[in-house]
């Protein structure tokens, strides 16, 4: 059984360097580790935001392409993740201004979910789906909740209530809600009930989006390409 509380790691520079209040910090491109070797630099994830769009480029509904938007915000440095309108913000600045910034560039109305990168960071360091099962037919997800909520039930969830599940929710860190689903028409119905287990809109992701997420935070993953990053 996997608890909704679980211990936190913190995100640590690659030379162990830490700053004010505990968290790691930002060197420049390039810096000199102990005997003069160029080392490369280690991405603060604090620096950097990740949005979340609900519910766009689903069923023909809210439809635009993300490249595009990456572009046309590219003085705050944006690398798209997939389709389903997710960003890496690498130079956000103020997150009110980002925040306006995005929503002029947006061509319609939709829930906008800003997380600190470092909170991404911390997901990968914990195991919040336990001994969930990890099988072709099973797909693990994230929830984003659009602003502080709870779980109106106790952990771990399954829907249907009876019967085979098709949907387990596992465990909840902040804003953050970890689950499972198998692979099944009747599946996105259940998807659409996590709001309502929550109390607050949600946006739901594939794990593999959030790991993603975290190699471009770290700079492992892709750095975009010239659409990607609006180049």
């Amino acid at each position: 059984m996997v608890h909704s509380e679980y211990r936190v790691l913190e995100a640590r520079a690659d030379d162990g360097t830490r700053g004010a209040g505990g968290d790691s910090f930002r060197r420049s491109s390039v810096y000199r580790a102990p005997g003069g070797v160029a080392r490369r630099a280690f991405l603060y994830p604090g620096m950097a935001l990740v949005v979340f769009l609900r519910g766009v480029n689903v069923g023909g509904h809210r439809t635009f392409r993300p490249s595009i938007l990456s572009r046309e915000l590219r003085d705050y440095d944006v690398v798209n993740v997939g389709a389903a309108g997710t960003f890496v913000v690498r130079k956000p600045g103020s997150r009110a201004k980002f925040r306006a910034a995005l929503l002029r560039k947006l061509p319609f109305e939709t829930e906008v979910v800003l997380c600190d990168g470092r909170d991404l960071i911390r997901l990968e360091t914990e195991n919040p789906f336990g001994t969930e099962p990890s099988r072709p037919d099973v797909v693990r997800f994230v929830s984003i909740l659009s602003k502080a909520g709870r779980v109106r039930a106790s952990l771990p969830i399954r829907l249907p209530p009876s019967g085979e599940w098709l949907l387990r929710v596992v465990a909840l860190k902040n804003r953050f809600v970890f689950g499972v689903y198998r692979r099944h028409m009747r599946t996105i119905g259940y998807l659409g009930q996590i709001d309502k287990l929550c109390g607050v809109p949600v946006t739901t992701r594939n794990w593999n989006t959030i790991v993603a997420i975290v190699r471009i935070l770290k700079g492992q993953g892709k750095k975009g390409t010239h659409a990607d990053r609006g180049d």
